[in-house]
């Protein structure tokens, strides 16, 4: 760097004296003409650029393809910032329930898009972007929660609980597991991490490239931004709507206010349940006083998987249920029993079943998982506990549907539980279902009810042929050929592929009244078959079934029926005012879940 210092002084006019004396200005001198060559000058090292001096713009996009595809690179950038407005639009439009989907749902305009620009627009350079990313990544956050919500309302007809539902997604990988393999389950878990790391990088990306184009052009956005305002306060205010659809909306605000307040609730429930689990009017009742009026008979209850109104008031099932119930009420009417039916409110709605059971045997509202979890590790008496309570009774769980290990199944009071690797089946699943209905029951009989000498007993017993899917879907068959079960194979095969069934909503409701049919038939059967003056059934559905089926409705109830050969049963429960036969009355009592319990036990209680 000195050399360079010294050409250039060299170069330079005279420098002025090092003296303190002052010079005069000398008059420019005339140009000489020089006849010799000057010698060149060695090249200077190039300077260190200074804050004053100009930077050269670095390379625009990948490989400067900017500069050089200039149009192209203004039509990606406009296109790139439309893509971020509608991914951001939609994530907050778009309802959390496939039946509210229509094209009208997404022409809405959300008051939360407008005010995040308000935000965006008055934050400086820093606090925009990190702003930007957290607001982003949160609006796919609830776009997640919406997918949930989809997913939970078509299955049990209402949103994902953030408090109490994470267990169930553990019930979802084992069911991928037993569905398509280890391998499987783990490709699906990757799946969804990608996805959702994907859906919140991908929002996150959104809200930031808006907030820059905001920046770069903020006069047009203020004034957009002030026009959408004013726009949407009076379409507001004059309640403007296209096909039926309110067009200013705050239903994103009113999602997460509500999503806030399922969550208040559910931290709260746990409290409220913990007293409502010490209230049980029968706990200091002595054994040999309970259920006395039930002494010496074999009580049966029974569930039938997502046995539910739907399959009684359905125009479209109706008539070949009617039909079933009908021969039903002829078998039992030959054998000697009658009946009386009525309907049950249940807690759940598409799925749930052990809720459900845990609701009916406890006494108490299971409506949640971290209810089950508490009320199946506390020392609540269940209506199965109390018949082991008063030592007359032997008492058999019959649970097809259980495939591993079942903790819960000591708190129900149950001596034996016979699942699906204790009944001694050898033939195929169908589908979800492990066992078929015929099977199970005909099992019970030669496990446990047709043993000679033997004490009274009191069974539970879930019929899972009629769980979702509904297909393939056994029959009943003459009850001496069942044999090991082998005989289902050929059964499964003249069956329907779910696969098939599931593309029309039509043939999902088909195929399940066909399940529903067969259950009661087999049911109704071994009755018939098997009962004698000691027996009494109960039997109930556990929960109405999915939307698909249900059309959507809030309706949970589902039938009971109590059976009976002995008349003195059935006159314990004449002031119930339930119907005559199989089939309950439109306008036949409807009773909490949780209320037949205590119901039952003081009917029976002498």
């Amino acid at each position: 760097m000195a050399e360079s210092a010294e050409l250039a002084d060299s170069a330079s006019p005279a420098a002025p004296a090092t003296s303190g004396e002052p010079t005069t200005p000398t008059e420019p001198a005339e140009p000489t003409e020089s006849t010799e060559p000057t010698e060149p000058t060695e090249p200077t090292e190039p300077t260190e650029p200074t804050e004053e001096s100009p930077q050269l713009p670095p390379c625009a996009g990948w490989f400067g393809w900017r500069h050089r595809y200039p149009r192209t690179a203004r039509a990606v950038g406009v296109g790139t910032s439309v893509l971020a407005a509608a991914l951001l639009l939609v994530a907050m439009v778009v309802p959390d329930r496939l039946d509210r989907m229509t094209f009208q749902s997404f022409l809405r305009l959300p008051v939360e898009l407008i005010v995040l620009a308000v935000v965006l627009l008055a934050l400086p350079s820093r606090a925009r972007r990190i702003t930007a990313v957290v607001l982003g990544a949160f609006v796919g956050l609830s776009a997640v929660l919406k997918c949930l919500d989809m997913g939970f309302y078509e299955t049990l007809a209402r949103p994902f609980d953030l408090v109490f539902d994470w267990v169930l997604l553990n019930d979802a990988a084992d069911w991928m597991k037993d569905s398509f393999g280890r391998s499987g389950e783990v490709l699906a878990i990757i799946g969804v991490i990608v996805l959702l790391v994907a859906v919140l990088a991908g929002s996150a990306f959104a809200m930031v490239r808006l907030a820059d184009v905001m920046a770069r052009h903020r006069p047009t956005a203020v004034r957009t931004t002030l026009v959408l305002g004013v726009a949407w306060i009076m379409c507001f205010t004059l309640s403007v709507q296209v096909g039926g659809v309110t067009l200013a909306t705050k239903g994103y605000s009113q999602f997460l206010s509500n999503r806030v307040q399922y969550v208040r609730d559910g931290l709260g429930d746990a409290d409220v349940f913990k007293k409502q689990l010490t209230v049980d009017a029968f706990a200091k009742t002595p054994p040999n006083q309970l259920l006395t009026g039930l002494r010496g008979k074999d009580v049966l209850f029974t569930f039938i998987e997502s046995y539910g109104r739907v399959a009684l008031d359905d125009p479209t099932m109706a008539p070949e249920m009617d039909k079933t119930l009908t021969a039903g009420d002829a078998r039992l009417k030959a054998a000697g029993f009658s009946s009386r039916s009525a309907w049950l409110r249940s807690p759940v709605t598409g799925a749930g079943s052990w809720l459900a059971h845990s609701t009916f045997l406890s006494g108490l509202w299971i409506k949640n998982q971290q209810r089950y979890r508490t009320v199946t590790t506390s020392t609540r008496a269940t209506l199965t506990s109390y018949f082991q309570k008063t030592g007359a009774w032997r008492t058999v769980g019959i649970v097809p549907g259980v495939r591993k290990s079942w903790p819960e199944g000591k708190y129900f009071g149950l001596d034996n539980i016979y699942d699906s690797t204790h009944l001694g089946y050898n033939g195929p699943y169908f589908s979800w279902t492990p066992v078929p209905d015929q099977f199970s029951l005909e099992s019970f009989e030669k496990l446990e009810y047709g043993k000679k000498n033997r004490d009274p007993i009191m069974a539970e017993i879930i019929l899972a042929s009629s769980h979702n899917p509904w297909s393939p879907i056994a029959h009943t068959i003459p009850w001496n050929q069942l044999g090991d079960g082998t005989i289902f194979n050929q059964i499964k095969k003249e069956g329907t592929n779910p696969t098939e069934v599931w593309k029309s909503a039509k043939r999902v409701r088909t195929e399940y009244r066909k399940a529903i049919q067969y259950s009661v038939d087999s049911l109704t059967q071994w009755v018939q078959r098997y009962g004698n003056k000691n027996t009494v059934l109960v039997f109930l559905g556990d929960h109405q079934p999915v939307p698909t089926v249900t059309g959507g409705t809030a309706d949970r109830d589902v039938p009971i029926t109590i059976v009976a050969h002995d008349p003195k049963v059935l006159d314990k429960i004449s002031s119930w005012g339930w119907t005559d036969g199989l089939k309950p009355a439109d306008n036949a009592p409807v009773l909490g879940m949780d209320k037949f319990r205590d119901r039952f036990m003081t009917a029976y209680a002498k």
